[in-house]
């Protein structure tokens, strides 16, 4: 919680080496957002925000299990951790008349065909998981009412393989079906033979989400599906692509995915690269440090770069260290990235209050990462170009 009226700039820097790199063309992908976890009257929607976070820490503890299942192993201090349940009558209450259907900046929509001849799907991009599923038209619950759905008896390219796909969710209900392989199209992108599921069972959360499902851009590792290789990493070996890099502009207007290299357009200047951690399967940079004014808050701590979701997070601890010294703007540099008033800003306490939420939230160390590790959803995505590079 800060004041509105006072500005001190507060930085995030990275310390990690840094390389410039020129980039080649791509293919631009249009997305649409959803609202923001705020309500209409610009209050701050706290139980909706509770309930994200809950499903923040599941979905991190899936892939935890699924990095386990594919390579043997955890990342150092990383750790399995139980799942949080929710009750349906909890959730019910939560979303009350502020239904997450009206939630833009939670999920980042773009459209794919999938299938001969093609079946048309608007989906979210989630840089924080790996998995491609949908609805299958086999889906008898009303949850997948006016989804578009995957008809494999209907196409020529359909096969379906061995095994179930399931994901686990804290409200007790599981997202599972048939695994198949297919064509899959993004803006004229196509890769052949890729592995997705099509759900028959969804989740109870499903119903109140616009998309007709996720496609990931993490690493094949935290795949629930055996570690098959992600949308994207088969456009790269089925050389679909000149570069394996992907692009983001997220906003609230022009907001756009781009495949195969940057788009030149979106920045001026050389992007700023960092390496990653790969064996977490993940968008994890480390050696990060934030500051408020020219005071060094946190060093040393790792940041995952997740677009499916829309805050950012830490540890207790250091949450409380930040909201003591930070009374306004947010800025994160290493190069100078500000992240405005307007997404730092997740509302106003109450009306006429003159408090208001940051986009900051503490978690616990239920996420099963650590003690060192910040999320950053598209509350800092907004306000810079993020490129992520497979080379």
């Amino acid at each position: 919680m800060f004041c509105k009226a006072t500005l001190i700039p507060v930085t995030l820097a990275l310390l990690t080496t840094t390389s410039s790199i020129v980039h080649a063309p791509g293919v631009k992908v249009a997305l649409e957002e959803r609202s923001t976890l705020t309500r209409a009257d610009r209050t701050f929607d706290h139980e909706n925000v509770i309930l994200d976070g809950i499903k923040i820490q599941n979905k991190y503890q899936r892939n935890l299990r699924n990095l386990l299942a594919n390579t043997d192993s955890l990342p150092k201090g990383w750790e399995i951790k139980d799942f949080i349940t929710v009750s349906s009558s909890s959730e019910k209450h939560a979303v009350g008349i502020e239904a997450l259907a009206n939630d833009k900046n939670v999920e980042w929509l773009g459209p794919i065909t999938i299938g001969t001849p093609n079946q048309p799907f608007n989906i979210q991009i989630d840089t924080g998981s790996p998995n491609l599923w949908i609805p299958s038209s086999s889906c008898a619950n009303p949850l997948c009412n006016g989804k578009s759905k995957y008809n494999a008896s209907a196409l020529s390219t359909s096969s379906q393989k061995n095994g179930t796909f399931i994901i686990s969710y804290g409200d007790n209900s599981t997202v599972s079906g048939p695994i198949y392989t297919d064509t899959v199209i993004i803006t004229g992108l196509t890769t052949t033979d890729q592995y997705f599921s099509s759900v028959t069972i969804v989740s109870a959360s499903f119903g109140k989400h616009p998309s007709d499902g996720i496609l990931g851009l993490s690493y094949g590792s935290l795949s629930c599906l055996g570690g098959v290789y992600p949308f994207f990493n088969t456009l790269i070996n089925q050389k679909k692509v000149s570069m394996g890099k992907f692009g983001f502009t997220l906003g609230s207007v022009s907001s756009e995915l781009y495949l195969g290299g940057t788009d030149t357009s979106k920045y001026t200047g050389s992007i700023e690269y960092h390496d990653v951690v790969t064996l977490t399967g993940l968008w994890m940079a480390t050696g990060a440090k934030s500051l408020v004014g020219l005071t060094t808050m946190s060093s040393g701590f790792n940041m995952i770069i997740d677009s499916g979701k829309t805050y950012m997070y830490a540890l207790q601890a250091m949450v409380s260290a930040f909201y003591v010294a930070i009374q306004g703007s947010f800025i994160f540099k290493s190069k100078t990235w500000e992240v405005t008033n307007a997404n730092f800003n997740r509302g106003e306490t109450s009306m006429g209050s003159s408090q208001c939420v940051g986009a900051l939230i503490a978690t616990s160390k239920g996420l099963g990462l650590g003690d060192n590790t910040w999320l950053l959803g598209d509350a800092f995505m907004k306000n810079v170009y993020t490129t992520f590079s497979f080379n």
